[in-house]
């Protein structure tokens, strides 16, 4: 670089201290108007200014410079002075657009620009907020709970308005509460937390959580809480099919059912992204799938697209869960009795015959198997697959990096390039799954491996609130419209071209 030390020292802190101006804006923004901004799916929202920072460098991926904080601001300054309505808005892609179209960043054009580019969300209509209770407050439910209460925005979408649990003696709420305030494997809970023992509720950010103790989920009255047609999440993995999950209907104010866990029978298990169009307003109980079947359908539904899998196996080497044993001890299914933090466990896995519930065309293509390792998060999926054409691994990994910046599955599939990446790197990663590209095994026949990494707690559960979004009719439009995915091919050359421009 030709700059010298004080030169690149003042142009830090001019970008920190924009940055930081930014801060209340977007806050603004998002409790005004319901906007969140994004980089290329990375938010913007509830970030440091070094965050923010780095979100714009990472525009580099598609092999730009990075984004200018600078044109960032105008157009959040921009989005104050047009008020749209609800909007999940990438800044990068907009930024782009409006650069292509060769804009000035004056006021008057980039207004006109912007409201041309979200004229759907200009006039948004009325939409009543959706109660939701969490029953059962394990690892999935307070990651829903902290999630959930950091999308309440306006309050007019899914308003966490209680759990339900089993008593577990003196001093239950405030342990409960004090599970929520702090994690071991996800850290603090970012903001302020209060217990009122005599009421029974949790207070979290200003959300206020009504804690319910019962034991049989279809003897609830939630209208005496307040609470009604709510959308009751059932996090406990006790009943997976109609007959036991229907019991939450028999409950006053209860609308309708979402499990945690892959459901049997004829409920419809939705992998967001990929078979979310699915879900109907007569649609009483769903399922979310599995962390494992979200992590690898977006990844398989663009290959198949694409390349055609012919067949394939899934390998899923997967963090420990509370269903194993500490230390040797009785437990009813194989293996799963020995020392989850000692031993590597060879179990079962139902994710591969799971994503023919979201990809018919893949039935009986895949077979699967798990090892349970002695990691406490994040697991990662290694996909054997044969394709109907050959490919090289150049051209598979560039079409999976488009997908993952561009696509219509950009929140469900992220792409990585790091050489030191691993395991812990991916903890709080709001994907269903990551693609390893740099481990990606592909010879130039029609045999490929690929490895996908999934935070199989936080991860999954952004997948479970976009599914109680789209089941309460709040999930946000997303603009600009994402790209189709494009022919692997096309994206390749793509590459090479502007490679072989770039050395030129």
């Amino acid at each position: 670089m030709s700059n010298t030390y004080d030169e690149s020292r003042a142009e830090w802190i001019a970008r920190e201290e924009l940055a930081e101006r930014m801060i209340p804006l977007i806050g603004l923004l998002y409790r005004r108007d319901g906007i969140v901004p994004s980089v290329l799916g990375r938010r913007l929202l509830h970030l440091s200014p070094i965050e923010i920072l780095k979100a714009h460098r990472f525009t580099r991926r598609l092999g730009v410079q990075a984004l200018a904080p600078e044109k960032t601001m105008a157009v959040l300054e921009s989005l104050w002075r047009i008020q749209p309505g609800p909007a999940s808005l990438d800044v990068a892609r907009l930024v782009s657009r409006f650069d292509e179209a060769g804009g000035t960043y004056d006021a008057a054009s980039l207004d006109a620009f912007l409201r041309g580019e979200l004229a759907g969300v200009m006039a948004p209509p009325a939409s009543a907020p959706t109660d939701v209770v969490l029953y059962g407050f394990g690892r999935i439910g307070r990651l829903l709970a902290r999630i959930l209460i950091a999308h309440q925005g306006t309050g007019q979408g899914l308003n966490l308005r209680a759990i339900v649990v089993r008593r577990g003696g003196e001093g239950d709420l405030r342990k409960r509460a004090s599970l929520l305030r702090r994690d071991s494997v996800h850290g603090a809970f970012e903001g302020t937390i209060d217990v009122d023992e005599e009421r029974g509720t949790i207070l979290a950010n200003g959300t206020l959580i009504q804690v319910i103790y019962a034991d049989d989920p279809a003897s609830i009255d939630y209208t005496a809480y307040g609470i009604d047609e709510a959308i009751v999440v059932d996090n406990t993995g006790r009943w997976r099919d109609e007959e036991g999950l229907g019991q939450h209907l028999r409950s006053r104010g209860v609308a309708r059912v979402l499990l945690t866990a892959p459901g049997k029978g004829a409920i419809k298990n939705i992998v967001f992204g990929v078979n979310g169009d699915d879900i109907a307003p007569e649609d009483r109980i769903l399922s979310a799938a599995s962390c494992t079947t979200n992590a690898i359908t977006p990844v398989l539904a663009a290959v198949d697209q694409a390349f055609g899998v012919v067949r394939g196996h899934v390998e899923t080497v997967h963090s420990f869960t509370n269903d194993q044993n500490l230390i040797d001890n009785f437990h009813s299914g194989e293996r799963r009795g020995r020392s989850a933090a000692l031993n590597m466990v060879i179990t079962e896995t139902g994710a591969a015959k799971a994503v023919a519930k979201a990809l018919p065309q893949l039935a009986g293509k895949l077979t699967g198997s798990a090892i349970r390792v002695p990691t406490p998060n994040v697991s990662l999926a290694i996909l054997g697959l044969e394709l109907e054409r050959a490919t090289t691994r150049e051209e598979i990994c560039a079409f999976l990096r488009q997908t993952a910046l561009t696509s219509p599955l950009r929140q469900q599939v992220d792409y990585s390039e790091s050489p030191e990446a691993v395991s812990t790197d991916f903890v709080g990663s709001t994907r269903a799954g990551v693609v390893d590209g740099l481990a990606t095994i592909a010879t130039g026949d029609e045999n490929v491996v690929l490895y996908v990494w999934y935070d199989n707690e936080f991860g999954y559960s952004c997948q479970v609130v976009r599914v109680l979004e789209r089941m309460a009719g709040v999930h946000p439009t997303i603009l600009p419209e994402r790209e189709p995915v494009r022919i692997a091919e096309a994206v390749a050359e793509e590459l090479a071209a502007e490679a072989e421009a770039a050395l030129a």
